[in-house]
């Protein structure tokens, strides 16, 4: 053992005391029989988890975007605390996603999904090295499943609503479960640090982008090397063999952008699948691959924004822009500029942005209920904007919880305003 490894175990035990007495009067949430089908109709709706806070708001999928209701992620807190000190290798852990990813703050929610038939949301939580499902209903938890490794990163749900596959990033691994139950339905091994998934559309593949080491300081660009193994893997969604590897590293090379990273953040399918957008660590702009011919088609850079720091250190998890998502005819993207502090409609045939729209280090971007807008989630100012695909103007901002990242569309029991207290 390392004499730092030995120093923040010693540290990390120290503070276990103090933190288990004023913890020891708490109750633990501990895990509620799941409940029934949601009864009536359904309400399709946008969830925002706020990822410091560890709290998702839900809002109105379309026009006024006005806030629903509200449910607490984190039920279980002092359980989870509790274990965490008593455990100095996960209490290890948990201080340092606070002081790397979370930014000095615990990351207490990053990804949902509801149930199909309204009755459950189903979260992780990368602190707590989770995947919860929370009754809509009581709020209280139905299942938790703990991810092999030490966090949870971003899901995907399957098509059909009944599997969410989660990415356990200190792991390698991706877990699939049954979004009822919690049980492991599969599993499969990927490059480093599996960040996001997506299903295809017939459910048939499941795609994970591996995006490295994105918590050190070495980011000069001939350090890259030290970001490990990062890569597409693409597996059979029934029996989760993987079908196919897909080193970006190679493509980029090919398409003379050895300068650029092969670390796959953020990305978006068009509608027949043929092609893919995505984004990459440290690059202000997105590349284009053509799935049949397997290479880089185009790639397109996005104005900088003066004020950004070009010290690439500063910028979060290595990311220069993060948030992409696509309008449902397929010819429009929406990019969000996190570190530089806009976002912007592209429109997908000639590539051209439209106006760069000013927001507070946006991290994260969805279509809203009708597929007329985009919606971006605003982390450094606490709330969502809504900009309209066809104009590329803002519409609509709507205040949320501390940090909110992931923003999911779902569906709530008609009439929900929130668990019952």
């Amino acid at each position: 053992m390392s004499g730092a490894l030995r120093r923040l175990r010693t540290v990390s035990l120290v503070a276990a005391a103090g933190l288990l007495a004023a913890l020891a009067p708490a109750a633990g949430a501990g895990a509620a029989p799941a409940g029934g089908p949601a009864d009536g109709p359904l309400r399709e709706v946008l969830f925002v988890g706020n990822n410091w806070e560890g709290t998702a708001d839900v809002l109105a999928s379309t026009g006024d975007m006005a806030r629903i209701g509200r449910i607490d992620i984190v039920p279980d807190k002092a359980e989870r605390l509790r274990e965490i000190y008593l455990d100095p290798v996960k209490l290890a852990y948990f201080l340092g996603i606070r002081t790397t990813a979370g930014e000095g703050h615990d990351q207490f929610v990053d990804d949902m999904y509801t149930t199909p038939d309204g009755s459950a949301v189903v979260a992780s939580r990368p602190s707590f090295a989770d995947v919860v499902s929370l009754d809509l209903r009581t709020g209280r938890i139905n299942w938790r499943f703990p991810v092999s490794g030490h966090r949870a990163d971003h899901m995907a749900v399957s098509p059909d609503g009944r599997r969410v596959a989660v990415s356990a990033s200190t792991s390698n691994t991706v877990h699939v479960l049954d979004i009822t139950t919690g049980a492991q339905v599969g599993s499969f091994t990927t490059g480093d640090k599996p960040h996001e998934n997506t299903f295809s559309r017939d459910g048939r593949y499941l795609w994970n982008s591996s995006i490295g080491e994105v918590n050190t300081a070495l980011d000069a660009p001939w350090l890259d090397w030290t970001k490990g193994d990062r890569k597409i893997t693409v597996v059979d969604a029934q029996t989760f063999r993987t079908v196919r590897v897909i080193d970006m590293r190679q493509r980029l090379d090919a398409a003379g952008r050895s300068d650029l990273s092969d670390s796959v953040r953020p990305n978006a399918f068009t509608p027949d699948e043929s092609t893919l957008y995505f984004q990459v660590s440290f690059f202000n702009g997105f590349v284009e691959y053509d799935v049949a011919s397997d290479r880089v088609t185009r790639i397109k850079t996005l104005p900088q924004n003066p004020a950004t720091s070009s010290d690439r250190t500063t910028w979060v998890n290595d990311s220069r822009h993060h948030g992409m998502s696509m309008s449902p005819d397929g010819t429009r993207l929406c990019i969000a500029g996190t570190m530089d502090d806009y976002a912007t409609v592209v429109d997908r045939a000639t590539l051209t942005e439209g106006p760069l729209v000013p927001a507070v280090k946006p991290y994260w971007a969805t279509v809203n209920g009708d597929g007329t807008a985009c919606v971006i989630s605003e982390s450094g100012a606490d709330r969502v904007t809504a900009i309209d695909f066809a104009t590329g103007t803002k519409r609509v901002s709507v205040p949320v919880g501390d940090h909110p990242q992931r923003v999911r569309l779902g569906h709530v029991p008609a009439g929900w305003s929130g668990p019952a207290r």
